[in-house]
């Protein structure tokens, strides 16, 4: 996966990694509870590999299950 992502991979191809559909997938991220860090850059939606993989690898969320979505910086 990761030599495939580069720095950051689609939330359909996370979801699908973490074994719920695309929509459960932008539901928990509308609901700031996805399973690893996610990043907005402008309009679109983007989850960071490194922490998709320590979740998978780990099997904890992280940032206690509450990372939800961080704003890009200003």
């Amino acid at each position: 996966m990761r030599a495939t992502w580069g720095g950051t991979g689609s939330v359909e191809d996370a979801s699908r990694a973490f074994g719920f559909s695309r929509a459960k997938g932008y539901d928990l991220v509308r609901r700031g509870e996805f399973p690893c860090r996610v990043l907005r850059i402008g309009r679109s939606t983007r989850v960071v590999t490194a922490s998709l993989l320590r979740v998978l690898d780990s099997g904890q969320p992280e940032y206690g299950g509450t990372c939800g979505t961080h704003p890009a910086p200003a």
